[in-house]
């Protein structure tokens, strides 16, 4: 779009008190945004109310400043790195699944492969939601990675938050997937962010923005220069699950962002899947009440492709979905538990050492050094507290 066009847009969504909702009607009414700053108050009136007619007439205090800033944005992208683009109600670009939805964004800001945005960046089918606890167990952060990895080797675009924990190995395990060219494929991983694309939050996801730059897509609906304000992040919610056939909850407390996101997506008539875990576990009591109210309970990736009743993957996709997979390999997991029976005496709820020697019968200096020989065979996880867990295969 010119300058002009997407000067329009940004100046309706800041228009102080006009909504989404008011905002599709007089979209609907007049057409493009410049033919709604070209009405009289009277004629705006017949849309909106007569507090919102007078916002909409005269022009935001912010909105030259941020018509500049996004241009140069726009305009100032490397060459050699990321694309970026804003993508309007009115664009073919705009992803008809949020079209479906009851407060889709009037635009949205990308970031990704040149190739990919060029095109329709966002898959028509084959996305999935993945969220969860930002301090999650061990398990719970493998089980993103894993689920993620299998899915993205199915086909599956992974749409996450970019928060730290389970949203950060859902990233990752889409990441892990080698894909092809670009524009022959969808993005192998889409954040929904809740400040403007030229800030990433947390920090400490920095490096992960940039992967995700340039093998999938960052998307936010706010202006650049918004910081992480905490009202931002359970909105932008509706987002991730509106994109996705279904969303996967992998862990989450009872006051938990991602039962948040599983709500929107069931009143959105997405499917909403979530894994269980220990009874004893905070992290695992969001999943079981969703499980409770109906959500499909899964314990493998293929659980979720059956499901959704999506064809196996390619012979290559698979091959790529399992090659880093930290699955067992060799003897089953029976054998493995009858020759470790420091692992059976573990289970898979986290467990102190003092514990374990009164479970066990061995003594401590004994056990530390078995528990460290699991932890390096990746089977054990240490966590703080000085607690150990089982780690399973996804």
């Amino acid at each position: 779009m010119d300058r002009e066009e997407l000067g329009a847009w940004l100046r309706l969504t800041l228009s102080p008190g006009v909504g989404n909702g008011a905002a599709r009607r007089l979209l609907t009414r007049f057409g493009l945004p410049q033919e709604i700053f070209r009405q009289p108050e009277s004629a705006l009136q017949h849309c909106v109310t007569l507090a919102q007619a007078k916002a909409l007439c005269t022009v935001p205090s912010t909105w030259e400043a941020l018509l500049e800033t996004t241009w140069q944005w726009l305009e100032g992208a490397d060459l050699q790195g990321p694309a970026r683009a804003v993508v309007t109600l009115g664009d073919a670009r705009y992803p008809p699944s949020l079209l479906d939805t009851e407060d889709p964004p009037l635009l949205m800001y990308l970031m990704g492969p040149a190739q990919l945005l060029a095109q329709n960046p966002f898959p028509t089918d084959r996305c999935l939601a993945v969220v969860g606890s930002r301090n999650p167990t061990a398990q719970g952060a493998e089980n993103a990675k894993l689920f993620s990895r299998t899915l993205r080797g199915a086909g599956f675009t992974i749409v996450s938050g970019l928060a730290l924990g389970v949203d950060a190995a859902a990233h990752e395990g889409a990441l892990d997937v080698p894909t092809g060219p670009t524009a022959e494929v969808a993005p192998a991983t889409i954040a929904v962010v809740g400040t403007g694309l030229d800030r990433v939050y947390p920090r400490k996801n920095l490096d992960l923005a940039h992967r995700i730059a340039a093998h999938g897509l960052l998307v936010s609906e706010y202006p650049l220069g918004t910081p992480p304000l905490a009202a931002n992040f359970p909105k932008r919610n509706r987002i991730i699950s509106g994109l996705s056939q279904g969303t996967l909850v992998v862990e989450a407390a009872l006051a938990s962002g991602s039962l948040i996101t599983a709500r929107m997506a069931a009143e959105q008539g997405r499917e909403v899947f979530a894994i269980p875990g220990s009874i004893h576990a905070p992290q695992s009591r969001g999943c079981h009440a969703l499980i409770r109210q109906g959500a499909k309970l899964v314990e493998s990736a293929q659980d979720v492709l059956e499901e959704l009743r999506m064809p196996p993957a390619p012979m290559g996709d698979r091959r790529s979905a399992d090659s880093g997979a930290a699955a067992p390999v060799g003897e089953p997991m029976a054998t493995r538990e009858a020759e470790s029976p420091l692992l059976q005496a573990l289970g898979f709820d986290p467990m102190g050492v003092d514990a374990l020697v009164a479970r066990t019968g061995l003594d401590a200096a004994s056990l530390q050094v078995e528990l460290l020989e699991l932890e390096l065979d990746g089977q054990v996880a240490r966590l703080p507290g000085g607690l150990y867990q089982r780690l399973g295969s996804a």
